[in-house]
């Protein structure tokens, strides 16, 4: 019963973050600011692992809160994508390899240790990979962590400044509510379809089944409506906290050592993401907001939740992060296998 209430106390305390944001008028309030209020309550010595389920369930009610934009004509949109899609190829290689200079060359790492922390996104994919291959974990997860916090943090306000954004109030008003039976059919479809892609080891594979089995009845009509606004809500704060997660085990002194070569390896791959970010946008005929969110180096459910939030295309972002993260899990292995060739991790 301790347990239980301790989770409950960890809940409200993110969801209290996400509030006073929310008062405050910061975009994608209750996403960022329950992420930030569970990232000082684990500093104070207080935070519990996460249990699974609440982490299942975030990701169902953001993958099925997702699927609502769909439209047929959203879909119809989805031909001008191609060349924003190779532009994203290209960007991923000029985000890894300036941030990758940057961290040999200013702050002394090995090249496979660098390589590792500058891949955008697919953060499991790429702590997987380092534990694998002996590769230096610590430093690649707080580089990698601060990335995807900072863009949390900050991402959303730059977005709204850009003109681009929505304010999450105002995001699907003037939208039916989907019905109980819709609701639930999309719900236990995504759980049962999520369940499937967890077997066959997909990346976010509950985020993703909610999201196909929502996009696609929406897309088809078979449903209509979007997802309450308070269930969704608790969708963003259990999201945040899935994010903040991932600091909890990092001892602050290996933060303070390694906090230099993070913030430049974020600013420099992030001013290449945002030039790419232009050109995609043009290209797809989408706006720059949409191209900025597609293109940033961040998490895969991260990046399409905050789409959501901010009232962007979850389309168009969700495929450009999708697929980067698909590329990052067949490259990346291969390319580290072949730099420590040359240049072995030292075992212990």
């Amino acid at each position: 019963m301790r347990i239980v209430l301790a989770h409950l106390v960890q809940i409200l305390i993110a969801g209290l973050g996400g509030l006073i944001l929310d008062v405050l008028g910061v975009p994608a309030a209750w996403l960022s600011g329950s992420a930030l209020a569970i990232v000082l309550w684990g500093w104070a010595g207080r935070a519990l692992p996460m249990p699974r389920h609440l982490v299942d369930a975030a990701m169902l009610i953001s993958g099925a809160s997702m699927g609502a934009a769909v439209t047929p004509e959203a879909i119809a949109a989805m031909g001008r994508y191609p060349s924003s899609l190779i532009l994203l190829v290209i960007a991923v290689m000029a985000i890894s390899g300036t941030s990758a200079l940057w961290l040999t060359r200013i702050s002394g790492w090995r090249r496979d240790d660098a390589v590792l922390a500058s891949v955008p996104g697919a953060l499991s994919t790429v702590l997987a990979i380092a534990i694998d291959r002996n590769a230096s974990v610590a430093p690649i997860a707080i580089v990698q962590n601060l990335r995807l916090f900072v863009l949390i943090a900050l991402l959303p306000s730059a977005v709204v400044f850009s003109g681009g954004g929505a304010s999450a109030a105002l995001i699907g008003q003037g939208m039916p509510i989907q019905s109980p039976a819709g609701m639930a059919f999309i719900l236990i479809g995504g759980l049962v379809f999520g369940t499937i892609l967890k077997q066959l080891k997909v990346a976010a594979p509950i985020l993703l089944g909610a999201m196909l089995v929502s996009t696609i009845s929406h897309g088809s009509e078979r449903v209509t409506g979007v997802i309450p606004p308070v269930i969704t809500t608790g969708g963003l704060v259990l999201i945040g906290m899935f994010i903040a997660e991932r600091f909890r085990d990092i001892r602050r002194s290996t933060i303070r050592t390694t906090l230099i070569a993070a913030i430049g390896s974020f600013a420099i791959g992030m001013m290449v993401a945002t030039a790419f970010a232009g050109l995609a946008a043009w290209l797809a005929g989408v706006s720059f907001a949409n191209g900025l969110v597609a293109f940033a180096p961040g998490g895969l459910e991260a990046m399409t939740v905050l789409a959501l939030v901010l009232g962007l295309d979850p389309i168009y972002v969700g495929i450009h992060h999708l697929v980067r993260f698909i590329g990052i899990g067949l490259v990346v292995p291969f390319v580290v296998t072949w730099l420590q060739k040359s240049d072995p991790p030292k075992v212990g």
